[in-house]
């Protein structure tokens, strides 16, 4: 008895070392499947910062070269000249958020700045670079308690082809961590020296990276204790260095040789430890129940050896099909999280790619739009000249009034192109249809009047609020526009008309006299065109983008033929509910308007 006990308990100790084993290899198995999929989204959150910052940067890089051309910069010596481009300087580190612009002559001296600074630059690195003819960056704590910048140099040049100077615009690194700092997970860039200089949690910049050993050390005190390991072949750090920074993390890198940097990001893998913990446990729990009935099955195989057999065909049947659905599940859920991130990311550029398209097609119209005004501008500043020369000063203002107001109409005709042509999207709000449409005649007035068609807008003198986005309804009215202008490219006069109607709904009629439509059923079906796909032409897209949006509005669009021939497209949304909105978000919205 007392050798059968021994073996008995052999076998239970033999049996948990066996259940122990078990549960190790599958949390281990679902860590490291876990382990793989947090890498593939860390470095797409990695990608996405990178290229934020890149992006960002780069557009000061490019402010700098637009402005050493400016020809501002070459009357400092006139009288009032250093006043004028100090204005000018100001204006644009007002518009693009930019910290100071100054301009340096060849000695390093600053001339001029946005923001009154004086002194010398003669030592900056980014100058030296550009008296090389070339652009040169650089970053560093220098402005006042320790402020990051970035800076960017472009070489002035002067006829005779040598560096005169150069252009410094210099941007406050805070301002760039705005947009995406206290993100989900932790990420910073290193310089050259492996110093953080900028990233999404507070608590780690300056902090240094000391060759080879991994992590980070402190600006000051101790250096923060870390353990490293490598599982197939990423690494895995356990850290303590912020309530914000995981304390298990997945480390990510990735190069950035355009601004001189190197990301990095920190993936919690606080979700890879509970699933492999989960799994670890249910197949523990799975194998004691089994080897609990196993051992009930033993004492009792004399009477019970039957019923035992088929307890354990049903368990393990139980078991397999328990797993194999586990196993569709995920792979269904990860399925269904690509398919409709990839839908929207479609979504999304199919949209701008409809923007872009109608914006290539007005560029001709545009560019002649701009060239009017622009040529005008310059006949009035001559006139207005000899008219100050003659002493006719009143004469002369007139000049200068209209130039003031031909200048208002290139402002405005840019500031619609430019809102027409942002990609981002935008929440539901008031917005009202009269100025949609406005800014829809705008943009496309240029190609209307290089095709010789004539456009009847009414305008009514008060505001229309409709509920929807006002950047997406002007796509839609553009599209409206041009597809008709398309439609009578083989007239030799044509003519669009657009009506507005209030109701229960707000109705917005574009009609036009051209052939009509061959197939109103299929008019909103993407792809569906009547036109010859070549570069000039469209895929047949822009009527499918325009039933999208509309019908995101919670509105309705429709295309018939009208009863004296041609093509009639009616637009009907919801107008704005006061009441449903409140007093805050109409006050809100009044003061977005304005």
């Amino acid at each position: 008895m007392k050798r059968i006990r021994q073996q008995n308990r052999a076998v239970v100790a033999l049996f948990l070392a066996a259940v122990a084993l078990l549960a190790a290899l599958a949390g281990r198995a679902g860590y490291r499947q876990v382990l793989d999929q947090l890498a593939l989204r860390g470095q797409s959150d990695m990608a996405l910062a990178a290229d934020s910052l890149t992006s960002q940067l780069q557009s000061f890089r490019e402010l700098a070269v637009l402005m050493a051309d400016h020809p501002v910069l070459g009357t400092l010596d006139a009288p009032g000249g250093r006043d004028a481009a100090q204005a000018v300087l100001r204006q644009v580190a007002d518009k693009t958020s930019a910290l100071d612009l100054a301009y340096v002559d060849d000695t390093g001296l600053i001339r001029v700045s946005a923001s009154g600074a004086d002194g010398s630059l003669a030592a900056a690195p980014e100058f030296l670079r550009a008296l090389q003819g070339a652009l040169g960056d650089a970053h560093g704590r220098r402005g006042p308690g320790g402020r990051r910048e970035w800076s960017f140099a472009a070489p002035v040049f002067g006829p005779d082809h040598k560096v005169d100077g150069a252009v410094v615009v210099t941007v406050d690194v805070d301002d760039l961590e705005e947009a995406w700092r206290g993100g989900r997970a932790p990420v910073y860039f290193t310089d050259a020296d492996g110093m953080v200089f900028v990233s999404n949690r507070s608590e780690l910049l300056f902090w240094q990276e000391r060759q080879p050993t991994p992590g980070l050390h402190p600006a000051t005190g101790a250096k923060e204790p870390i353990r490293a390991r490598t599982i197939r072949g990423r690494d895995v750090w356990r850290i303590g260095w912020s309530p914000y920074v995981p304390v298990h993390a997945l480390h990510l890198d990735q190069p950035l040789p355009v601004i001189g940097m190197t990301g990095h990001i920190l993936v919690d893998l606080a979700p890879a430890r509970r699933l492999a913990l989960t799994q670890g446990a249910a197949v523990a729990a799975i194998c004691l129940a089994f080897g609990a009935m196993l051992n009930l099955a033993t004492e009792r195989r004399r009477t019970l050896a039957l019923a035992n057999a088929k307890l354990e065909t049903r368990v393990a049947a139980r078991t397999r099909a328990l797993t194999q659905a586990n196993a569709r599940l995920r792979r269904e859920v990860t399925e269904r999280e690509e398919a409709e991130a990839a839908l929207k990311r479609a979504q999304a550029e199919l949209i701008q790619a409809g923007k872009l398209s109608a914006l290539g097609q007005m560029s001709a119209g545009i560019s002649h739009e701009l060239n009017q005004p622009l040529m005008a501008i310059r006949q009035y500043a001559d006139n207005g000249a000899a008219f100050m020369d003659r002493g006719r000063s009143e004469t002369a203002r007139d000049n200068f009034d209209k130039i003031s107001g031909l200048a208002e109409r290139a402002a405005r005709i840019i500031k619609n192109l430019r809102a027409f042509a942002r990609n981002e999207s935008e929440p539901m709000g008031r917005v009202d249809l009269v100025q949609v449409i406005d800014t829809a005649v705008d943009l496309t007035s240029g190609r209307l009047a290089r095709d010789g068609v004539r456009l009847d807008w009414t305008r009514p003198d008060t505001p229309a609020w409709a509920s929807g986005g006002e950047v997406r309804l002007v796509q839609v009215f553009v599209n409206l526009i041009t597809n008709a202008a398309d439609a009578m490219q083989e007239q030799d006069d044509g003519a669009i008309s657009i009506a507005l109607t209030r109701g229960p709904r707000l109705s917005v009629t574009v009609s036009d006299d051209g052939p009509g439509i061959a197939d109103p059923e299929r008019v909103f079906e993407p792809f569906y065109t009547t036109k010859e796909v070549t570069n000039d032409e469209g895929m047949g897209l822009g009527l499918s983008i325009s039933y999208g949006l509309v019908q995101s509005f919670g509105g309705n669009i429709r295309g018939v033929n009208g009863p004296g021939g041609g093509a009639v497209f009616t637009v009907e949304l919801d107008p704005w509910d006061m009441t449903r909105s409140g007093k805050a978000t109409d006050d809100s919205a009044q003061g977005h308007a304005a």
